[in-house]
């Protein structure tokens, strides 16, 4: 596929999205990728990805096995994602403690039409049971993990590796939040002070886990979309629409705990209606943000369909 400049800088763009949500508890990167018209050349891209490139290298070069993995694609992607968190993790951080409402309105609308533009992608016919079902399966599934609470672990570096490798798998799987699954298994706050504070040592023990997952669980979605391409759609719409209550703006705190920091955090949280906090003077600013992200998602549809309709 030749590309130009501009289209790796949009790639990278695209990879800059996925990082900032990739580092909020509830939103996935995999969503963004999907949405961007991205997810499933960046899977083909992580399967070509094998000890078979070693043979490549040695027998064809440098430059034939770059082009194989399709290294410009994937180093613009990666570059964006990093550069992503390592610089949206402290202005995320603040936004989650100081305005949360405004943050999860965003990325409420963000999520609800991607429910909308990747269901479209299904073309669901009246007959299509089994479409229906994937779908409620992958919505009950998504709404049960999103329940559970956040567990107290002591950080090892086995830890923090099988914590990078796990939730790089959530992270490439549209609907489910890789940072939320560090949250139930009480990483998420050792990984954002990694990032913050610059423990290299850190970051690359948990980075060394999610190649390892990475590479393992792209081959299986491959298989799946490769083989019940529409009952993957379908599980996948499910898991978007089975963390929507997750990111709800409006909550109430039913109880909290104690962080690694010794710093209280709510634990438990109960979905609440707008009108019913009184004179909430982020109502307004709320749903203009939320709306924003949903317009961003048709945006992106549109752009995505012109694309398609020039190539042909």
């Amino acid at each position: 596929m030749n590309r130009s400049p501009l289209d790796y800088i949009l790639i990278a763009l695209k990879g800059m999205a996925m990082g900032a949500a990739d580092v909020v508890p509830g939103v996935s990167g995999g969503t963004i990728a999907f949405i961007s018209g991205i997810y499933e050349e960046l899977i083909e891209t992580l399967n070509t990805i094998n000890f078979s490139l070693l043979k490549t290298l040695r027998s064809e070069g440098v430059k034939s096995t770059w082009k194989k993995i399709n290294g410009n694609f994937l180093l613009a992607l990666l570059s964006g994602i990093f550069l992503s968190i390592i610089s949206l993790a402290k202005a995320v951080e603040w936004l989650l403690e100081h305005q949360p409402i405004l943050l999860w309105s965003f990325f409420f609308g963000l999520v609800l039409a991607s429910v909308v533009y990747v269901g479209k992608q299904i073309k669901i016919k009246a007959s299509d049971y089994k479409i229906g079902i994937a779908m409620a399966i992958g919505a009950l599934a998504a709404y049960f993990i999103t329940t559970l609470n956040p567990a107290e672990t002591s950080v090892t570096n086995l830890f923090l590796f099988f914590a990078g490798a796990l939730a790089i798998c959530a992270m490439i799987l549209p609907g489910i939040s890789g940072a939320f699954i560090l949250v139930i298994i009480g990483a998420y706050g050792p990984v954002l002070e990694a990032l913050n504070t610059r423990d290299f040592k850190t970051i690359l023990i948990i980075g060394a886990g999610a190649v390892v997952g990475l590479l393992s669980f792209s081959k299986l979605l491959k298989w799946l979309f490769e083989t019940y391409n529409r009952l993957t759609l379908a599980i996948i719409t499910g898991f978007m629409m089975g963390s929507l209550p997750k990111i709800w703006p409006w909550k109430v705190v039913l109880t909290y705990r104690t962080n690694s920091k010794g710093v209280q955090v709510p634990l438990n949280e109960h979905s609440i209606s707008p009108f019913s906090v009184e004179g909430d003077p982020q109502l307004l600013q709320a749903i203009g943000l939320m709306l924003c992200g949903a317009l961003l998602i048709l945006g992106l549809e549109k752009v995505s369909a012109k694309k398609h309709r020039l190539e042909s």
